[in-house]
């Protein structure tokens, strides 16, 4: 055993025993176990100040900015609401064909009759209004601001971690100076989609320029080409598919901020009626409404990535029917439209007495109703056990949880003794059987797990996390790990950010396991991927707030509550990923494996799980990152964290509230995404892969 390896098993030990023995001191010490008041820097007032004067200064330059961008939006408006439905339907039809066939356009065909049919068509097209301009907008901002990037080295080292803020930070967090700056309506919307939207279209361009091969670059130099040339007629060609698919992902993220923007926008659009009638809690009117908003990013989703990921025919010498006929079709399909539309006027505005609204909301609302009268037994009994004899102690111990009206006895020194005693026995155990690493990680968790993780002297927690950082991915990460977890403290959300870890790690446990799980079997049964994956897009692409209404119906409010909501959101990239892996492994390794007489057992736990390990880990990621995003809207539902602080912050209108704690959200998003991704990478290296 070298110098190193000792000095880092020393430190763990250490960290262990901190841990372990940490919390006894926190009476004759009350500081270890609260950072106190006295020391937390007064950041907030000053931010306030800086957004006031700021404000003052310059406001009037942004709402020239929000005057102007009006505009557009209301053109697009007036012409989609000028367009008959048939129309409208018919030409996305053509697009959708266009992009994957027949089977993509009837699938559009019917969810658009939907819109129609439920009523919310109007509505529709405002939300389509919004999305036509932040779209193109947020494309046009990615692609230079990716281009920048890859031009300039200097540019992309301060481009790349603002992407992880901006991607990071909550969307109510930014929200309140977004409003100070532009005012109320359609346009803080617009800039709000924006600010998120953009990102994913920067990462595709920066990454599909990167990636054009240089035997192309060669070739464009050998032909004579400009720096310009090159440029717009060689890398960017090349790199086509990879910002077509940029362009894929900013539209559903322009598309999932719906919510948000009608919350400041004031239109009435989807996201306005999901809102009112999340409000009424009403589960059926809000899922018919959220339902027009998942089909919506469906449509979108499957023509962007078919445009995307199609491959164009040369022309040659056909003519232009043969080269154009979606072209040709949607201009005969668009006078056939207008003139159905003159003569039959139900095709132009679908009667509201027709609606089949009120047929469908009745019975979704009565069948929450149901489920919430005669299983309120069991509905109480799954509560009782997944909070009080695992959430809560977790929070803070089982000897301060254990009581005999949720137990059914009080915490004893006998039972203190048992737990102890048992826990040191499967910790000496880990040791024999793995490690002495294996070991501690058993101790540190069974002390967290007695003692809760809010009763952990602050120092012990800040050196396991910076220990834990320094060891997956190295001192660079170890550093930044603890500057972060500094600012925590120091800017007085400490207990916020330990209640954020809690829920949402818990969440991220039960939605990785589960989602690994359900993706496993969806690699190995095209039958049940068939199943997952429209449920996967529809908790994707469904307004979170409507997630929330039959959870609250069901179990109430409160911390379980936000623990299915989070489960719920972010339980889909733990799935995705699992199944991705498993199904793109080397057919050879597989071949060779089955042929040395694996059981299915064997090669699933010995050849497939290890050799898609890397996408497994990139699936805990993103189930990490959409765990910590959805705190901000379980904060609705009672919780107490950093999501709390945020929405209390956008509520009083206060700035510094908001962003500090916003802030607080991204640190621990962008320490967890190193923290995998370092782990990912080293574990493909190990195993060949990179």
């Amino acid at each position: 055993m070298n110098s190193a390896t000792v000095g880092r098993t020393m430190l763990w030990l250490l960290i262990a025993v901190a841990i372990v023995f940490g919390p006894f001191a926190n009476d004759a010490v009350p500081w270890l176990k609260s950072y106190p008041q006295e020391w937390v820097m007064p950041v907030t007032p000053l931010l306030n100040e800086f957004m006031t004067w700021f404000v003052a200064v310059f406001g009037f330059v942004f709402r020239g900015l929000s005057w102007l961008l009006t505009w557009p939006i209301a053109g697009v408006q007036k012409l989609l609401h000028w367009s008959p439905w048939v129309l409208t339907v018919t030409l996305c039809v053509v697009v959708a064909h266009a992009a994957q066939g027949w089977r993509l356009a009837l699938f559009t065909a019917v969810a658009m009759f939907y819109m129609v049919a439920v009523g919310y068509w109007d509505e529709s097209m405002n939300t389509l209004s919004l999305v036509a301009i932040s779209v193109p907008l947020s494309v046009a901002v990615g692609f230079g601001t990716g281009v920048a990037a890859f031009v300039s080295p200097r540019a992309e080292r301060i481009i790349a971690p603002s992407l992880d803020f901006l991607q990071t930070v909550p969307t109510f967090a930014y929200l309140l100076p977004v409003l100070l700056l532009f005012g109320f309506g359609p346009v803080t919307g617009l800039i709000t989609s924006l600010i998120y939207a953009f990102s994913p279209m920067v990462r595709n361009t920066l990454l599909g320029l990167q990636r054009v091969a240089p035997e192309v670059i060669e070739s464009g130099l050998m032909s004579g080409a400009t720096p310009t040339q090159l440029f717009w007629q060689v890398r960017v060609p090349a790199a086509s598919r990879q910002i077509l698919l940029g362009v894929n992902q900013t539209t559903m993220a322009a598309l999932s901020m719906v919510i948000v923007a009608s919350i400041i926008g004031g239109t009435q659009d989807i996201g306005w009626e999901v809102l009112s009638t999340m409000r009424k809690a009403a589960f059926g009117n809000s899922l018919l409404a959220g339902l027009v908003i998942a089909l919506m990013a469906m449509i979108m989703d499957r023509i962007s990535w078919g445009l995307a990921t199609r491959s164009v025919a040369p022309a040659g010498g056909r003519n232009f029917l043969a080269r154009h006929p979606h072209f040709v079709a949607a201009a005969v399909l668009t006078a056939v439209s207008l003139i159905l539309a003159e003569a039959w006027p139900v095709l132009r505005s679908y009667p509201r007495d027709w609606s089949i609204y009120a047929t469908l909301a009745a019975p979704l609302n009565d069948g929450v109703a149901f489920v919430v009268t005669h299983f309120k037994t069991s509905i109480e009994g799954i509560k009782r056990v997944a909070f009080f004899f695992f959430m809560m102690p977790v929070r803070i111990g089982v000897v301060a949880s254990a009581r005999p009206m949720t137990w059914g006895f009080q915490w004893a020194t006998i039972h203190s003794l048992i737990y102890l005693g048992g826990m040191g026995l499967v910790a000496l155990y880990a040791v024999r059987r793995w490690s002495l690493m294996a070991g501690l990680a058993v101790a540190i968790w069974s002390a967290i797990f007695y003692f809760g993780l809010t009763n952990i002297p602050w120092p012990a927690l800040i050196a396991l996390f910076t220990a834990l950082a320094w060891t997956t991915g190295g001192w660079r990460l170890g550093l930044g790990t603890l500057l972060g977890f500094v600012y925590l403290t120091t800017t007085g959300i400490w207990l916020d950010a330990l209640l954020s870890i809690y829920l949402c790690g818990i969440a991220v446990l039960v939605s990785f396991v589960f989602g690994s799980m359900l993706g496993i079997w969806a690699a190995h049964d095209s039958r049940v991927s068939a199943v997952l994956r429209p449920i996967n897009d529809t908790l994707q692409t469904m307004p979170l707030f409507v997630l929330l209404i039959p959870i609250v119906m069901i179990f109430k409010i409160g911390e379980f509550t936000a623990l299915l909501a989070i489960c719920a959101y972010a339980i889909v990239p733990a799935m995705r990923y699992a199944e991705h892996g498993l199904r793109n492994l080397p057919a050879e390794v597989i071949e060779a494996a089955t042929a040395m007489g694996c059981t299915p057992r064997q090669l699933l736990l010995q050849v497939k799980l290890p050799l898609a390990l890397p996408e497994l880990m990139l699936g805990l990621n993103q189930t990490i990152m959409y765990g910590i995003s959805m705190l901000v809207i379980s904060a609705l539902v009672g919780t107490k964290e950093l999501g709390q602080r945020v929405y209390i912050g956008l509520s009083d209108g206060d700035f510094g509230v908001g962003i500090i704690a916003g802030i607080g959200m991204a640190v621990l998003a962008m320490i967890a995404d190193r923290m995998t991704q370092s782990w990912s990478a080293r574990k493909r290296v190990e195993l060949g892969l990179a």
